[in-house]
């Protein structure tokens, strides 16, 4: 006589494939390489300061946040017209500056009759008002292979190169390039000029 054991259900193991943990793993990997790569971006390109002060207006406006590119001045060095941003004299302890590279390593810089001066050429600057201070710059100054002289936008209400607390900035003192601006109450969004 057979005994009926009632039902029985049999549970079958399941198995991983080799396809299923190829697949896991190539999560796994998509994930952390996004997240490294977005950690180089930040780290690089994506940090941010607020602009101090109307040294700089009508370009950037105080308070205006803008971004920094760290990476820009690795394999190259800054040019006249870029917007950067340094510690003056590398002071850790200081805000960030933010001014307009006017002259670079090798150039001579004078200003006379309160015009800027750049090897004894009078610089193309449409719509600046005359510099009330000439100060440091009002003897020619020739600048060392690694420094520029910066000047604000807004000439005569900056401290920046003609001052002799931050004098020609030094390129290891350099943090980045400024590149992009948030909008502000006076002014958009947009890449920096």
């Amino acid at each position: 006589m057979t005994r009926n054991k009632g039902l029985s259900f049999y549970k079958k193991k399941k198995k991983l494939s080799a396809r299923v943990i190829h697949e896991i793993f190539s999560y796994i990997f998509g994930i952390a390489a996004a997240v490294f790569i977005a950690g180089v971006l930040v780290y690089t390109v994506g940090i941010s300061t607020s602009v101090i002060g109307v040294s700089m207006e009508p370009s950037l406006y105080n308070g205006q946040k803008i971004f920094i590119n760290r990476l820009a001045y690795i394999l190259t060095t800054p040019s006249v017209g870029d917007v950067i941003v340094f510690l003056p004299n590398g002071n850790e302890n200081s805000h960030y500056y933010v001014k307009r590279v006017v002259a670079t390593a090798g150039d001579r810089v004078e200003i006379r009759d309160g015009r800027l001066y750049v090897n004894g050429v009078q610089a193309a600057e449409p719509d600046r008002d005359k510099m009330a201070d000439a100060g440091i710059a009002a003897n020619e100054i020739v600048l060392a292979g690694d420094e520029c002289f910066v000047l604000g936008d807004n000439r005569n209400n900056s401290e920046d190169s003609r001052s002799a607390n931050i004098g020609a900035v030094k390129h290891r003192d350099i943090i980045g390039k400024a590149w992009f601006h948030m909008a502000s109450d006076e002014g958009g969004t947009g890449f920096i000029k």
